[in-house]
């Protein structure tokens, strides 16, 4: 074998797992996509749909109402899958769902993802100082904090899905689309 294969040879191996390292880092603690398992975000997101999560950007900022947030559910509901729901209500803010919408501090909310009116009361609550309420945009059959007799904690969530990536005719990146009305 030639003295410029064995470098050829060399070089390669070492950009291989250089990159390989490389993405071992960046999957671990910058970006990571993650597969949709439910429909509790329909219509945003499908079941299947492929979305990319930001894994530090809430070691810089807090999470923002409408953000979507990728999360390790908490201890009391015995589940080892993460879950994908909305940002609706932060810390100290009374939330309330009643005439078919949300309420915050008692002001309604416009959410114009949601494929239909929420046709069950709640609340009112106020989501404690570490705590988050969240919620799947396809309320009325979600698996969410309305339902959990429990609170996700601020350390369970672990990054905001920015973008779907597959398949390609969902492409795009996802919008908060929440405000009050």
């Amino acid at each position: 074998m030639s003295k410029e294969l064995r470098e050829f040879i060399k070089e390669t191996i070492c950009i291989i797992v250089i990159a390989f390292i490389l993405s071992l880092i960046l999957r671990a603690f910058v970006i990571e996509g993650r597969e949709i398992p439910s429909g509790s975000m329909l219509q945003t997101l499908q079941i299947d749909d492929r979305v990319m999560v930001n894994k530090f950007i809430y070691h810089f900022k807090e999470p923002v109402r409408g953000d979507i947030v990728i999360f390790d559910p908490p201890e009391e509901l015995n589940s080892s899958k993460y879950f994908i729901k909305r940002v609706i209500g932060l810390p100290g803010e009374k939330v309330q769902m009643k005439e078919g919408r949300v309420f915050i501090n008692d002001k309604p909310l416009a959410e114009p993802y949601l494929p239909e009116e929420i046709n069950y009361q709640f609340g009112p609550v106020v989501v404690p100082s570490d705590a988050l309420l969240v919620l799947g945009d396809n309320r009325n059959f979600s698996f969410d904090s309305h339902m959990w007799n429990t609170w996700l904690t601020r350390d369970r969530v672990k990054g905001k899905a920015f973008m779907i990536y597959w398949p390609l005719s969902h492409f795009g990146l996802l919008e908060r689309e929440v405000s009050f009305e």
